[in-house]
């Protein structure tokens, strides 16, 4: 049986600095929290906020983008941001966009005028949008540029949220309803953003990618927004809203929630459909999350660390039928954290492998690589987290002893030798689907066979359950058979129906005379 494949994907990161202290949750917080202004993280956090050039130079950001591979990342001591590299802001899969031109961004995913520019920045936004290849068309489109006046009036008098750059005042996002606590000027800021980096990683990936974005017909979107109104707080649709700027003229979409473990959830699901022949190419996209802008900036401070996270993340990857080159997703080999399995750390790991290993018939060691939560430890070890894919490893490893299949003593080569972490901890965006990037280098070029991808989530931060969620699926090196069970290419075999349909033709024209 033929399986989907992973052709295409893109990695992109927005520069915010200035929206770390207005819009991450850790600010929004502290200023309710301290309505008199006497907050240290709120008064000090300006002087811990990184340059562009930082962010572009960051060893993590240019693996994350595609222009590093993660393995370099071992030979370089961290932290990660004492030791620059010498970074590009684009990939051939992705980019760091700087802040002017992300907020101009904004004003071209902007169906409602809702964002307004002030009319000199917005400007030099769009002159700088009209150099970029991907968003010249749409930059020579903007026109939502007005006064100074008419946003300190909106910001004072009508609720709109501030933007700012290089901290001064250069726009508004308007509330999108009087009443609606769904449509308020922060929430429509949050979907916006999530929005226009969903879009900035689709046409990435497009500009990467041999498929005609015009043959995409279905695009699932799974970060971890909601956007609707007052009737339906999660209605949707942020799969089609990004698709119609990105000009998928001829796919339609749906959005798929599921914490951090959504991205492997909507991966399994779009392959399924490739496979199923629903569809024949899947785009799944993700934009990233104004609210996890700074979300460890206290502990990060407290360090003497800068504020890591200052970049909105975005992925977008299309899955589509078997091309025999690209990497195969076995959608007959996946792994879930069931109702009844428990929570205990080593019960959601044994059901996120065993399926999947007694299934192949392989065991740990015959895995080359694990592809689990890839939050980038220079982020989260200072934060109080530690090193999340360390110590997926470790457990993985552990339960390899267990089985037989390691030795205690090979157990510290295990986890030395596995993927570690470099996304940004955006949420959704670290888990599983990162590696995706690294795919056909590992698993086309390199000496990989087959990954074990992973993606968990928190549904407890719901409040409506207590349970962890998580599924996980193989990916392989692809055969090259484009048809298993035939031996017969598909040109061949196309070949031999279109000489039986003209032999026939002619055995029939030959009795008819």
């Amino acid at each position: 049986m033929d399986f989907a494949t992973v052709r295409g994907t893109g990695y992109v990161l927005a520069h915010t600095p200035d929206m770390i202290l207005e819009y991450g949750s850790t600010a929004v917080n502290e200023r309710i929290s301290n309505p008199d202004g006497d907050s240290d993280y709120l008064k000090n956090g300006e002087k811990y906020i990184r340059s562009y050039e930082d962010a572009v130079n960051y060893p993590a950001n240019q693996v994350y983008i595609g222009n590093k591979h993660y393995s370099e990342l071992k030979e370089i001591e961290m932290p990660w941001y004492k030791n620059p590299v010498e970074g590009d802001r684009f990939a051939p899969g992705g980019e760091i966009m700087p802040q002017l031109e992300f907020y101009g961004l904004l004003e071209i995913s902007d169906s409602f005028e809702l964002v307004h520019l002030e009319e000199s920045f917005g400007k030099k936004a769009q002159e700088a949008l009209s150099e970029h290849d991907l968003f010249k068309d749409d930059a020579a489109e903007m026109k939502q540029f007005v006064s100074i006046d008419y946003i300190k009036d909106h910001i004072e008098n009508y609720e709109a949220a501030p933007l700012y750059h290089e901290d001064e005042l250069v726009g508004c996002i308007n509330r999108a309803h009087d009443s609606d606590p769904n449509l308020t000027s922060h929430v429509m800021a949050e979907n916006l953003v999530a929005k226009a980096s969903g879009i900035l990683a689709m046409n990435n990936m497009l500009k990467g990618t041999d498929i005609d974005p015009t043959e995409i017909d279905y695009v699932i979107e799974c970060s971890e927004e909601a956007c609707g109104d007052i009737n339906q707080r999660g209605g949707g649709n942020f799969a089609k809203a990004i698709a119609e700027v990105s000009k998928l003229t001829k796919s339609t979409g749906s959005d798929l929630r599921g914490f951090c473990a959504a991205p492997v959830h909507a991966l399994i699901v779009a392959a399924s459909m490739v496979k199923a022949g629903t569809h024949k190419n899947v785009a799944v996209v993700a934009g990233g999350s104004t609210a996890k802008l700074g979300m460890n900036g206290k502990s990060h401070i407290s360090k003497d660390v800068p504020i890591l996270e200052d970049c909105v993340a975005g992925f977008a990857f299309v899955v589509s039928e078997n091309d025999g080159v690209s990497p195969v997703i076995r959608t007959d080999l996946t792994g879930a954290i069931k109702v009844g399995d428990g929570s205990s750390p080593q019960a959601t790991m044994k059901a996120l492998t065993d399926p999947i290993l007694e299934g192949a018939g392989l065991n740990m060691t015959e895995i080359d690589g694990f592809a689990t939560e890839l939050q980038n430890p220079d982020i989260t070890e200072p934060g109080g987290a530690g090193n999340v894919p360390e110590a997926n490893l470790k457990m993985l490893g552990a339960l390899g002893v267990m089985a037989g299949d390691l030795q205690r003593d090979e157990l510290n080569d295990f986890v030395a030798a596995g993927i570690p972490g470099w996304a940004p901890t955006q949420g959704h965006i670290p888990s599983g689907v990162p590696y995706l990037a690294f795919a056909k280098q590992d698993l086309v070029d390199g000496d990989m066979d087959r990954v074990l991808m992973i993606g968990k989530g928190s549904l407890f931060l719901g409040r409506l359950t207590n349970l962890f969620d998580g599924v996980s699926v193989l990916i392989e090196r692809n055969s090259g058979e484009v048809s298993s069970g035939s031996s017969v290419s598909v040109d061949d075999e196309l070949k031999s129906i279109i000489k039986d349909e003209v032999a026939s033709a002619l055995r029939g024209l030959a009795g008819n005379l």
